[in-house]
């Protein structure tokens, strides 16, 4: 029975001190067939550990109705086999630029600022979350044989809230459930974070992108014993729509290998975030709120997951890599194993266009859900729509003069349509459109989340309309809103639509197939298209968006077969004529 325990100085395995060389991988943002492949890779760069967190929203979409929660557990088993020990990070909250940080909307939308307290029903979902979840990591242990050496309590709780007693609850209900490894929280090194977010007992470590012996020295302070780890070694940086070429998320590799080597050269252990980023399939990416405070603009966060890694979103080694490599050599027990060969290309360029399309109004009268007529407009949270669309639909009472339209509490984006004609796009929280409104006149805003902010104080905020329709002054009263769930997109729902040949560039579902001939790995490239989701052979590569900086979508090989594969793109605003495959 192998023993890992926190020592005074050292983490010990069986009483031999060991230094943890990690790396984050999540199992939730690679396709489940190239696991091995990443996790070879991490082998290759030096590393002896991967770190997961869980997304408790992935795995419990709606209360008490689970999707693959053993797929954590299939994870773990394949980091085992590859030769890595296993950091797990469950959460309930992981923040990870995930939506919502990983809270479901459903939990988030009824109990608002409640949750990450000691609130006696966010406790409760907690606990049933929880006993659902761990089984998965308590036979995994590395007392029981497996690979799972440390498990998180809660996740960078000293940036958020000072609820001691949530915080002792979490790692007690841990313990109740099974979890003997040690236990740890993450935090910033500032104070007031370490402060709120660490408890005695309870190993504390600390997440920078550089500036170690500093940081080291303020944890020092509040832990004067126990081994020195940075959790998250911030190697690079994640973008979000609309960033200019100033504000990308890369980081020069020898910068990056030198702060890693200050890191070790301190004695302490690391986990480099992000070994491997990944991609934010299916629209999980979430949201940030921009400012100091992180109660600004809402920033949408692009579905590539790349981070800047040492390997990265394809899978490949990159110059941060090799730098990576050098350092951790000195450090690790016996040389790496050799760079495991990258996964196959694409062997030819595909260009497909589309002859088949359906308006948005049909596509939500065959796989919309919820509809609700009331006086108010309801939120996402309402209808039960985490990921994807409400249009909601009033009317401006008549006869009477045009006034300005106004809509308030607008999250996050809306395309307008007065009398079935487009009259405009609103992207402000407190908006007005363009033109006057008449009456009578049936208005229509289509809404899209672009992810539920996943950091900061205004984490768990609603979606949709929150505020409510003006004209001039008065609120429009009488309120028809039907949700739209990108989980609806299915080769049985899609079949439910009656599509028509393609007449136009409007928005709406386009349908097309793709002759592929020696499929792998490829990047999707949509010219013209403006913004909107695709999905291929019904499995979802998440959001396009012409503002950039992303061009393309990583398509995994797994997800291609060769002869035709089926096309689906979900266009919000104007559609262009075809796709590539490349």
């Amino acid at each position: 029975m192998a023993g890992f325990a926190v020592g005074d100085e050292d983490f010990l395995l069986e009483g031999r001190p060991v230094r943890l060389l990690s790396g984050a991988l999540h199992y939730f943002r690679v396709h489940e067939e190239q696991w091995d492949h990443r996790l070879a890779m991490l082998r290759a760069m030096g590393l002896n550990c991967v770190e997961t967190y869980v997304p408790w929203n992935l795995h419990e979409p709606r209360p008490g109705r689970y999707r693959d929660v053993g797929a954590l557990g299939r994870f773990v088993d394949a980091a085992g086999a590859a030769g890595l020990w296993v950091i797990v990070r469950p959460g309930p909250y992981i923040c990870a630029e995930w939506e919502n940080g990983g809270l479901p909307h459903w939990l988030t939308g009824r109990l608002g600022r409640r949750v990450r307290t000691a609130d006696r029903e966010y406790l409760f979902h907690v606990d049933r979350w929880f006993r659902t979840l761990l089984p998965q990591v308590v036979a995994r242990q590395i007392d029981r044989g497996g690979p799972v050496i440390m498990v998180q309590a809660e996740n960078e709780y000293g940036s958020y809230g000072s609820d001691q007693g949530y915080l002792r609850y979490v790692a007690d209900l841990l313990g109740a459930c099974g979890v003997t490894v040690p236990l740890f929280t993450s935090d910033g090194p500032e104070d007031h974070m370490l402060t709120g977010g660490s408890i005695p007992g309870v190993l504390a470590t600390v997440n920078f992108g550089s500036g170690a012996r500093a940081a080291f020295e303020d944890l020092r302070r509040h832990q004067p014993r126990g081994p020195l780890m940075c959790m998250e070694f911030w190697c690079g940086w994640f973008a979000h729509w609309g960033d200019r070429g100033d504000e990308g998320a890369a980081r020069d590799a020898r910068d990056a290998a030198a702060a890693l080597a200050e890191i070790l050269g301190l004695g302490a252990s690391v986990n480099i975030y992000m070994a491997h980023g990944g991609t934010n399939f299916g629209g999980w990416a979430g949201a940030n709120r921009a400012g100091e405070q992180h109660d600004g603009a809402l920033e949408a966060t692009v579905t590539s997951y790349d981070y800047d890694a040492p390997i990265d979103e394809a899978g490949l080694p990159t110059a941060k890599f090799w730098e990576f490599r050098s350092v951790l050599a000195q450090y690790a027990e016996g040389p790496p194993p050799p760079v495991p060969a990258p996964p196959a290309r694409l062997a030819a360029p595909v260009d497909t266009g589309f002859t088949w399309w359906a308006p948005l109004d049909d596509v939500l009268d065959a796989l919309g859900e919820m509809e609700r007529d009331g006086p108010v407009p309801p939120t996402f949270e309402d209808l039960g729509v985490d990921r994807g669309l409400v249009r909601y639909r009033l009317r401006v009472p008549g006869p009477r003069r045009a006034y300005p339209l106004y809509v308030t509490g607008l999250r996050d984006r809306a395309v307008v349509y007065v009398d079935g004609v487009r009259a405009g796009v609103l992207d402000a929280e407190d908006a007005v459109l363009a033109q006057p409104v008449a009456g009578p006149a049936v208005v229509d805003l289509w809404v899209e989340s672009l992810g539920r902010v996943n950091y900061g104080p205004r984490l768990g905020e609603a979606k949709g309309i929150t505020g409510g329709v003006r004209h001039e002054r008065q609120y429009v009263h009488g309120v028809r809103a039907r949700g739209l769930r990108l989980d609806a997109f299915t080769a049985d729902g899609v079949a439910k639509v009656a599509f028509r040949p393609v007449a136009g560039r409007e928005p709406g579902l386009y349908r097309g197939v793709a002759e592929v001939y020696g499929p792998g790995d490829a990047a999707l490239e949509l010219p013209g298209w403006t913004r909107g989701f695709v999905w291929l052979n019904g499995f979802c590569l998440g959001r396009y968006w012409g503002v950039g900086p992303q061009e393309s979508l990583f398509v995994p090989g797994p997800v291609l077969r060769e002869g035709a594969n089926e096309v689906w793109v979900l266009e919000l605003e104007g559609a262009g004529t075809c796709v590539r495959l490349a």
